[in-house]
């Protein structure tokens, strides 16, 4: 696994939240999904699998489940990069359960400032990323560079419902559900995690809400950029590609 220097300041309370859970954490994005993220993660790869990359980067890989079905979905050598070595170590352990060491890379390294030259993947994606960077108008800047020009990018995070009757008891999931729900699953720590997340999430989209978020991409250079509320809209995927770009990417994400 290469390891690149961080430069820019991080969420250490993220780092510390999640350090003691990688083993767990595809359990925890279940949980807080309702059981949709696996859903949701295979929505952001259609529209990466569709337009048949040869180079993709995850962003924010964890224990590298997105590189993984990318891998399953596509042909595509996959650079995985994130900023913590537990959850890096978790992901190499999966990688090479898979007996996929030759066609998924791990590296150790900052969304925000990539270690990677301009253009240098047909595709990219990430999840779960801008709550925890100081800017995320940039980080979706610094992530669209690195990307060929009609190039693919999607994303994956959580998000609020819009509908007041969903919000409410997501509020409700969130702040009273999950938090207990963590407790009975994986003690202290999983507690702290489950009390985390919901605030977390609604602070973000009061600072950088979903229209401000496709502005972002489409001020990187992203074209076509397009969204979709899942689950009544606890989650939300983006996707675009960054012009110029090719008639036959173009058609393959209008139909994807």
């Amino acid at each position: 696994m290469t390891t690149y220097p961080i430069r820019q300041p991080v969420t250490r309370r993220a780092l510390t939240l999640f350090a003691g859970l990688p083993d767990r954490y595809d359990r925890l994005a279940a949980v807080l999904s309702l059981g949709q993220d696996r859903r949701w993660r295979s929505e952001m790869i259609d529209h990466v699998a569709a337009a048949g990359p040869g180079t993709v980067l995850d962003v924010a890989t964890g224990p590298a489940g997105v590189a993984l079905q990318l891998a399953a979905r596509t042909d595509a050598l996959i650079t995985g990069i994130d900023l913590s070595d537990d959850m890096l170590a978790r992901g190499q352990r999966n990688v090479s359960a898979a007996n996929l060491e030759g066609r998924i890379n791990l590296v150790r390294g900052q969304g925000e400032s990539l270690p990677f030259a301009d253009d240098s993947f047909d595709a990219l994606t990430f999840t779960y990323l801008l709550r925890y960077v100081a800017d995320p108008a940039a980080t979706i800047a610094e992530l669209a560079r690195v990307v060929r020009p009609g190039g693919v990018i999607a994303s994956l995070e959580f998000a609020v419902p819009p509908r007041r009757f969903w919000r409410w008891w997501w509020v409700v999931y969130t702040r009273a559900v999950l938090p207990i729900a963590g407790a009975v699953l994986g003690g202290r720590p999983w507690f702290e995690v489950g009390r985390f997340l919901g605030p977390n999430i609604s602070d973000h989209y009061r600072r950088f809400p979903v229209d401000a978020t496709v502005e972002a991409w489409r001020a990187a250079g992203l074209h076509h950029v397009e969204t979709r509320s899942m689950s009544l809209g606890g989650g939300i995927v983006i996707w675009g590609r960054r012009g110029p770009a090719t008639d036959d990417v173009g058609d393959a994400l209008d139909g994807s």
